[in-house]
């Protein structure tokens, strides 16, 4: 019989053991992850050999030269030292060869490499697999069966439906006239366009304006794409399950839930809508459907071709894609008109002759417009509302300075500094709508508001008309003056954003 000290000491041996084990297969483990970052590492300094990059540190790469709220401006800094493209590392085993000279953009964008996996995942908890994220046969055969969607027949009726939207938003605005302080207009601007494509894709009744519960969509949207390119960032947040235990993580996912809310919502009541066969037949005997009739009838009349899944996927990214990429770009559009009084000015006084008091807007109109077109465009230019995209080299590519990059190299291509490079465009920081003049020659590929390629924006028609919209109506009701106290600082955040926000005085015209 076994006396309680001997069975005390065996216990003790038997954990000993198991806890050296345990500690042996720990150690093996980090000696694998040790060994894979540094072939990783030893492959990746080969491969980038011809694009120099600067100084960094081996683990932690450029972050300590790249901070978030000034990463753009000094990506700047180094488009003389290292033109065309260079290496941003986020840390020791993961690079991003940042491009932004218009032959290599055209090269890349003339290829077929899918978007980067590890780049975009993060936003699949968010957006899921729509056609945003998809690559490869399916995302063909959803852009294909969304393309419908944007024929111009169905966008002319979207101008009034904008205009609308818009009028709701400087009703508000004419409230805040006699106050002091200036008035930060991002919010105000991203509840206008998640207006707008609530009511132009999926037929929403009412006016999210007034509605005080999308405030909470319109925050969780704003915390996710913060998350998300903090998260790329970070090399100890890149395994799922330890990120979920962080208090990003928490955060990430309580966000989701509220965005994943508002889409379930809006797919739920149009379909109760269909249960109607009143409804359904009027649906059924347009000419043209919209984004949601396109989804809900190829799951009705097909149920293998979208699940729920791809369904909310789709909901989920133009939920957000089509109303934050736009409501950056009117607001940053807003912001270089107001720093631009005598470019103002002549805007206002083309849409005056056009549209009178503005009591109406048509499709007709927005061709008419075309100096005002030249400065949305010149504010494109410098403020794009997507930095950037990424993609993963499906094949060796060689650019035509001779220089290569390999197999499995993912590459970001960098609007925002394509757009503001001296070599591409003289004196940049400049305000110049001249640029885009008629009659003027640029390359191809050295303004893409709206990225290029087969992967271009699909809904750009549908922005630029709603860009022109809100800038025509806005420059019909006031003088817009910046504030040189609350310089804004961009940063990107999936769009571009802004660190301490776009303020701006108004002056009641009238």
């Amino acid at each position: 019989m076994r006396t309680p000290a001997l069975s005390l000491a065996s216990l003790l041996g038997n954990t000993l053991g198991v806890l050296q084990v345990a500690s042996l297969l720990i150690l093996l483990l980090l000696l694998v992850k040790a060994a894979q970052f540094y072939l990783r590492r030893q492959w990746l300094l080969k491969a980038l050999q011809e694009f120099p990059a600067p100084p960094f540190h081996w683990f932690f790469g450029h972050k300590r030269k790249l901070q978030s709220d000034q990463e753009l401006q000094q990506m700047l800094k180094w488009i003389n030292k290292f033109p065309s493209a260079c290496p941003r590392w986020l840390w020791g085993s993961e690079v991003l060869v940042y491009i932004y000279d218009p032959d290599y953009m055209k090269v890349i964008l003339g290829r077929s490499d899918p978007k980067s996996n590890d780049t975009y995942r993060f936003l699949a908890p968010w957006i899921g697999y729509g056609l945003l994220l998809l690559n490869g046969q399916k995302w063909f055969q959803h852009r294909r069966m969304l393309t419908p969607a944007f024929h111009y027949d169905i966008l002319k009726p979207y101008v009034g439906v904008m205009a609308d939207s818009v009028r709701v938003m400087l009703d508000k605005w004419e409230q805040h006239i006699g106050q002091d302080s200036p008035l930060e207009i991002f919010q105000h601007v991203s509840l206008m366009t998640l207006d707008t494509i609530m009511k132009c894709a999926f037929s929403y009744q009412g006016s999210i304006q007034l509605d005080r519960n999308y405030q909470s969509y319109l925050q969780a949207i704003g915390e996710l794409s913060k998350l998300a390119v903090l998260r790329l960032r970070n090399a100890f947040h890149q395994n799922d399950a330890m990120y979920r235990l962080t208090s990003e993580g928490r955060s990430a996912n309580q966000a989701c839930q509220i965005a994943h809310e508002h889409t379930e919502q809006v797919i739920k009541q149009r379909k109760a809508q269909l249960q109607d066969e009143g409804e359904l037949e009027k649906v059924r005997r347009k000419r043209h459907l919209d984004f949601l009739d396109i989804l809900l009838f190829a799951k009705m009349e097909n149920g293998s071709s979208l699940s729920d899944e791809d369904l909310r996927a789709e909901v989920d990214t133009f939920m957000f894609e089509g109303h934050d990429t736009t409501a950056s770009g009117i607001s940053w559009i807003l912001y270089a008109l107001a720093t631009q009084p005598k470019h103002q000015q002549k805007c206002r006084e083309e849409v005056q002759g056009l549209l009178g008091d503005g009591a109406s807007i048509t499709w007709d109109h927005l061709d008419q417009m075309p100096y005002t077109t030249m400065c949305i465009k010149e504010a494109l230019r410098i403020y794009p509302p997507v930095p950037n995209v990424s993609r993963e080299l499906s094949q060796p590519v060689t650019f035509h300075d001779g220089r290569s990059l390999p197999k499995g190299i993912k590459v970001t291509l960098s609007f925002y500094t394509l757009h503001h490079n001296p070599k591409v465009w003289p004196d940049p920081e400049v305000f110049d709508p001249f640029r885009f003049a008629p009659g003027s020659t640029q390359h191809s590929h050295s303004f893409l508001p709206f990225s290029g390629g087969s992967r271009n924006c699909i809904g750009k028609q549908f922005a630029m008309n709603e860009l022109k919209v809100a800038v025509a109506l806005t420059l019909l009701r006031f003088e817009l003056l910046s504030d040189p106290t609350k310089v804004p600082i961009p940063i990107t955040r999936g769009v571009l954003k802004c660190k301490n926000g776009i303020y701006l005085h108004l002056r009641k015209l009238h």
